[in-house]
């Protein structure tokens, strides 16, 4: 019904940039939130960032003033610009639709995409 589909990782030196990309597609009336999710070999998921539907943020303390999430809401669509990235920042990134209402339906699921690999390494 929803899809997921994140694109825009890589391999990166450190003090370099990258964009994430992710659009979500299929019968989608409304999305709440939609954000990124990272993680580490051996860590937990963790919240990298998030935007609501009317442009409220949230960022992870240790990406704040490095990187900015921006989304849009007619495409569906959300992105994450990541500059001066560090080794830690290295993690497989996940996008995240919150609360999405599929026309037709009744009620409000999350979905997850597939993931895409972030490597900062020199």
């Amino acid at each position: 019904q929803v899809q997921l589909v994140e694109s825009g990782g890589g391999l990166v030196q450190p003090g370099g940039s990258l964009r994430l990309s992710c659009a979500a597609s299929g019968s989608i009336f409304s999305i709440y939130a939609m954000g990124w999710y990272r993680q580490a070999p051996g860590k937990q998921r963790e919240l990298v960032a998030a935007i609501t539907s009317g442009g409220v943020t949230n960022y992870a303390y240790s990406v704040k003033g490095r990187f900015t999430i921006s989304r849009d809401n007619a495409k569906n669509t959300v992105h994450l610009q990541m500059n001066s990235l560090k080794p830690e920042d290295t993690a497989v990134y996940y996008c995240n639709a919150d609360r999405v209402v599929v026309a037709g339906t009744v009620g409000a699921f999350g979905y997850w995409g597939q993931g895409t690999q972030v490597t900062v390494s020199s």
